[in-house]
């Protein structure tokens, strides 16, 4: 059933890939009614991932060419334009379709923005709201029932929308690497969003983070829980991470960057560390010397979002305040475009978020 809610709402459509001439503001995009076991919600605020522009710039390559335009799953493209992109939604219920109980109207929720399409944990054919289906960068968003989490915290609508990509994917891979309590983790790119969530996460672990940053962004990784800084670009990794941690191993390192840095830091891991990746922002074809890798006993994991139990630990470290939100910037939607250009820029520390106009 639906309540006061418009015909149409604006939003910002994907219309290809390619570059920002690809996202259109539109004024006059339907309203989304929602189906059996979906809610409406309008949104309230929206948070900006890298997926967002590697998705518009058909950057994920293929296992034959990495060169190629192409969208993010590997098997069975779900993408399909126009497309309204946006994953870290919070909004409030409007609306319920048929199964839904009408008290949820009102509810204040955080998305999962996972599609599972399984029952178990496997991310196997994972999909995400954004790509599979529509997102948040609009008023309106419909999504499953179950994906619509109401979450004890008194932070601020924008504030919320900063953790659910970037932290959940930084919970997932610090799952995959089995992150325990006194071990340490370096964390490259650790001023982006999945960077300083994982910096957070590495101490509600109780884990100790080494963070890897560019300069002038020190300060803000010392605040948010890293041990010790490496600034990007300044003489030898190795050494630098040496006496940032005071000649303790490392025995993971969850890296965002790779490009020339990968072998470095396999380098840098100690024998039978652990090598978690969610993201290639230096470049996504590296050089690995297998030699390294199996005379040092190493693990190397790819990891991508999360699973149902990664998100209800996430929502739990919020609830009990052991990780915070770094706004990074908040935009309006008609200032899209401006939005992506800053946010590729990467100027800031934490996550920027767009909100409705």
């Amino acid at each position: 059933m639906m309540h006061s809610v418009p015909k149409t709402m604006t939003a910002v459509l994907l219309t290809g890939h390619g570059g920002l001439e690809k996202l259109v503001y539109s004024r006059d995009v339907p309203v989304p009614a929602p189906a059996a076991g979906e809610v409406l919600i309008k949104v309230a605020a929206c948070g900006m991932n890298n997926t967002d522009v590697w998705v518009r710039e058909g950057a994920y390559g293929t296992e034959d060419d990495p060169s190629a335009v192409s969208t993010w799953r590997r098997h069975g493209n779900t993408l399909t334009f126009p497309r309204i992109q946006g994953t870290d939604t919070v909004g409030h219920i409007v609306a319920v379709g048929e199964g839904v109980d009408p008290a949820r109207i009102g509810e204040r929720v955080m998305v999962d923005f996972s599609i599972y399409n399984r029952d178990d944990d496997s991310l196997a054919d994972i999909d995400y709201m954004g790509h599979g289906r529509d997102g948040g960068y609009a008023e309106y968003m419909a999504l499953p029932a179950e994906n619509a989490h109401v979450v004890a915290t008194d932070l601020t609508d924008v504030e919320l929308a900063t953790f659910c990509c970037a932290y959940l994917t930084g919970e997932r891979m610090l799952e995959r690497a089995r992150l325990a309590a006194g071990e340490t983790v370096l964390v490259t790119g650790a001023s982006g969003g999945v960077g300083s969530a994982i910096v957070q996460l590495a101490r509600a672990r109780g884990a100790v983070p080494i963070a890897v940053a560019g300069p002038g962004k020190e300060a803000a990784m010392l605040e948010i829980g890293a041990q010790a800084v490496v600034t990007r670009g300044q003489g030898d990794l190795a050494e630098a991470v040496e006496a940032a941690s005071g000649g303790r191993p490392i025995d993971v390192v969850a890296d965002l960057v790779g490009g020339p840095l990968f072998n470095d830091l396999l380098k840098i891991l100690r024998p039978e560390g652990r090598y978690t990746t969610a993201g290639a922002i230096a470049g996504p074809v590296v050089q690995l010397d297998l030699r390294t890798m199996y005379l040092k006993q190493l693990e190397l994991h790819g990891s991508s979002q999360g699973s149902r139990a990664d998100f209800r630990r996430l929502v739990r470290y919020i609830e009990e305040k052991k990780i915070r939100p770094l706004v990074g910037g908040i935009y309006p939607l008609s200032e899209f475009h401006r939005a992506q250009t800053d946010f590729m820029a990467k100027n800031f520390v934490g996550k920027l978020v767009v909100v409705p106009d």
